[in-house]
């Protein structure tokens, strides 16, 4: 294994994966620490782990034993993947990871860059936009779990770090991976461990990464992973080529438990032609909707059914209000994890789901291993084999065209050499 990859989610996780595959590094995801070795043609190991939202300290120590793991295996560098939207809060736990990561490993000059432009995530001067918007005038603002109410990295970053943080500014990007190595000595003499880069297109993400061939930790959105295989490439210690994918037919079924825009436009779109279940919060927190449930009603349906909870935030907030954030989120999360075993055991060959929070829950709840990254269904969102008789795509709430859910079921089923 060259490139070893923890990421604090299972659909950035997914994400990251969907990025080196297409750059054609062998890529495997694994769910949490795994038990055992790596196979041997793997190139880049992801392991996935729920850790974004929980208390500081666990993910700090989750993330310590993925990096024993990865470094077991040989990688000769690391990356830590958390979202293209810097998901986090004041306390953490972004910073707080990459710290001890970067303490673990010895490592200087630790690249922080979340950009992703094919998803409208861009970063000047240090401020992260989403299209022409302000993170913390994009929806984001609103998010249940982590709130971003500041665009400016360096000053959200600060707040959770012990060390200062620096910057790579959109010039010396441009300039080329020579001009951001030298600006990355300049900030590392200047005390900054943690340095924000600028990032707006593709080809910056790219020269980021060549810029930091010899670095051994970068943190970022899966965006920043995307120089990484050429360095490896030029080394001649890539093998070539990804596997075939083998779609799989069989039922699908789709599970939305994210409220971001962008999950709630495609929602209201395939409801239009689609069956389609809406799960309240009332009804779960009163144990009137199971999981149990949901899959049987799913399951009684034709065509590409869906259920979902993706309230708009004023639904949430009072439900939030009422019930507890934390405790409404553990009741979801459990209720998508029971729904998803039922859906397999009952046939279902192709689930999709909508959400970090409940794309985790529904992988563990399932309990598998490890998946195999396949083709881009949307770009960040692969399709990914759990095992024989069953695929999968895993979703982040911002990600996908409007027309996601029914692009999914096809894309699984199809095979790509």
């Amino acid at each position: 294994m060259l490139l070893g990859c923890i990421g604090d989610d299972f659909t950035g996780s997914s994400d990251l994966g969907n990025t080196l595959t297409r750059a054609g590094m062998r890529t495997v995801q694994y769910v949490g620490v795994p038990g055992a070795a790596a196979a041997p043609d793997v190139e880049a190991g992801i392991v996935a782990l729920k850790s974004r939202s929980i208390p500081v300290g666990e993910a700090v120590r989750l993330s310590l034993q993925a990096l024993e793991w990865l470094r077991a295996q040989g990688c000769r560098q690391f990356l830590f993947k958390y979202c293209s939207t810097f998901d986090s809060t004041p306390q953490g736990n972004i910073g707080p990871v990459a710290e001890a990561l970067a303490e673990a490993l010895g490592a200087r000059q630790v690249l922080v860059c979340p950009a992703f432009p094919g998803a409208g995530r861009t970063i000047y001067q240090g401020h992260l936009f989403v299209g022409d918007r302000l993170l913390n005038e994009s929806g984001m603002e609103n998010h249940p779990l982590t709130p971003m109410t500041d665009a400016d990295i360096r000053r959200w970053l600060a707040l959770q770090a012990t060390g200062s943080v620096g910057h790579v500014p959109a010039s010396a990007v441009f300039a080329g991976a020579q001009a951001v190595a030298d600006r990355l000595a300049a900030e590392d003499a200047a005390g900054h461990r943690l340095i924000v880069a600028d990032a707006i297109r593709d080809e910056d993400l790219v020269t980021l990464g060549r810029a930091a061939a010899g670095l051994p930790l970068l943190t970022g959105g899966s965006g920043i992973a995307m120089g990484l295989p050429g360095n490896f490439r030029d080394e001649g210690l890539l093998a070539g080529g990804a596997s075939a994918w083998r779609g799989q037919a069989g039922r699908a079924a789709v599970l939305s438990g994210s409220c971001s825009n962008a999950t709630r436009a495609q929602v209201a779109r395939h409801r239009q032609n689609n069956p389609a279940l809406e799960i309240t919060a009332e009804a779960v927190m009163s144990g009137a909707m199971t999981g149990e449930k949901v899959a049987r009603w799913l399951l009684a349906q034709d065509g590409l059914p869906l259920a979902y909870s993706s309230a708009d935030p004023q639904e949430v907030a009072r439900a939030q209000q009422t019930y507890g954030t934390e405790a409404i989120a553990h009741r979801l999360e459990a209720l998508f994890a029971e729904a998803a075993r039922h859906l397999v055991a009952g046939g279902v060959a192709r689930l999709i789901t909508a959400g970090g929070e409940t794309s985790g829950a529904v992988v563990e709840g399932l309990a598998l291993e490890h998946l195999r990254i396949g083709p881009e269904i949307d770009p960040g969102v692969p399709a990914m084999r759990a095992h024989d008789g069953l695929v999968l795509a895993l979703k982040s709430g911002n990600f996908g065209a409007e027309d996601f859910f029914e692009k999914a079921a096809k894309r699984l089923a199809e095979d790509q050499e």
